[in-house]
This record gives structure tokens, C-alpha cells and sequence, in this order.
């Protein structure tokens, strides 16, 4: 579980009168001002695959699978990002500078949020066979297949931190969908 002190019990009502606790947690997302308009009109937001930079696309379509065998609500919508602590606002590339933007704090179930290493999310995007024994090495001809199994040590935060060829991670977060009222705090601001 990922620092359990951010998350809380809450009962929450089944289909059939029973409840059940499930743990909520408290994260974070930064959406341009465009973003916040259109979630105020739907009431909800999800990801839009206009944003993904083409050369993106693959490493996407592989975390969108692993949201579907790991999120019990994933219907297919491409990833929200999620921090589990506070963007800084003062610093830059959370949008173009000089764009408008909102922090928007959530509440949400954790069983809604697929977990990953910041850092090691780069492995997938660059399409880089993730080894932690052998940086250094030159070889590039592994299979799609190798390179995935390698991708699955972005999800092991535990494992990652203790590991002493990787350090400390800034832990980032996937969901596939939040309503406007699982939106606690919207902060407005310009971007660095």
C-alpha cells in the first residue's frame, strides 16, 4: 500500500444493502484551464489521447492495458495523471509557461489508482529495456516481450527504494476517471 497515512477507511454501500470499508486516498492532478471548462461541463474528466505526444502512443497503449488488469472499473479511457503529494507550483513544466492551469486535489478509492516510479516510467516511454544491474549496457535487441517484462519494476515502489542503484521515487498514479465531485480543491494558477 502506498503511504498509508494519506489514505482513510470509508464504508461505502453495495447493490445489495451491504457495506463494505474501503481505503480512500487523497491525490493530485494539474489540468489546463481548457480541461477544468470541459470537466465542469461533462462532470467528470478523463484522459484525451490529443495530448499524447505521437512517439507516446505505444507507451500508453501498455499502461492503459495494465490499468485493465489492475483498476476494477477500467473501461478503456486513456490514463488521468495523478501525484500522491502536492505539485509545487512554483516550479516549471507542469504546463507551457504562461498557461493557465488548475491543481485539482481528489479523493478517490486506491483500488481506482494504478501505481509507478516517476523516473522509471521513462523506460517506457523511450522504449528502454529497464535493468537495474547493467545501465551501461549497449544491447538494444530485445524482443517487445522482454522489454514489457522488464517494464513491470516501474509498479514495485517497495522493491524500487530499496533497490541501491535507484534511490529515492516520486510516486505517480493512473486512473481511468473522476467525477467533479470526488474533486476536493481546485487551485487556479499561471504556469512557470
Amino acid at each position: 500500500m502506498i503511504k498509508k497515512a494519506r489514505l482513510r477507511k470509508k464504508k461505502m454501500k453495495l447493490e445489495k444493502g451491504e457495506e463494505a470499508e474501503v481505503f480512500m486516498g487523497t491525490y493530485w492532478t494539474i489540468q489546463s484551464a481548457e480541461k477544468w471548462d470541459e470537466i465542469q461541463r461533462k462532470s467528470y474528466l478523463t484522459g484525451n489521447p490529443n495530448f499524447i505526444y505521437p512517439e507516446f502512443i505505444e507507451a500508453y497503449q501498455w499502461i492503459m492495458k495494465k490499468m485493465k488488469q489492475k483498476i476494477p472499473s477500467y473501461q478503456g479511457e486513456y490514463p488521468v495523471w495523478l501525484w500522491i503529494d502536492r505539485p509545487d507550483l512554483r516550479k516549471n513544466g507542469h504546463l507551457n509557461p504562461k498557461e493557465r492551469g488548475v491543481l485539482l486535489k481528489i479523493n478517490i478509492e486506491e483500488t481506482r489508482v494504478l501505481f509507478s516510479d516517476f523516473e522509471a516510467w521513462h523506460f517506457v516511454l523511450n522504449k528502454w529495456y529497464f535493468d537495474l544491474e547493467d545501465f551501461e549496457s549497449d544491447k538494444s535487441d530485445f524482443s517487445q516481450q522482454e522489454l514489457e517484462k522488464s517494464w513491470e519494476k516501474i509498479f514495485d515502489i517497495d522493491f524500487l527504494k530499496q533497490h541501491p542503484n535507484w534511490g529515492a521515487s516520486t510516486i505517480q498514479g493512473v486512473t481511468n476517471r473522476i467525477e467533479v465531485n470526488e474533486i476536493t480543491l481546485i487551485k487556479e494558477f499561471i504556469a512557470r
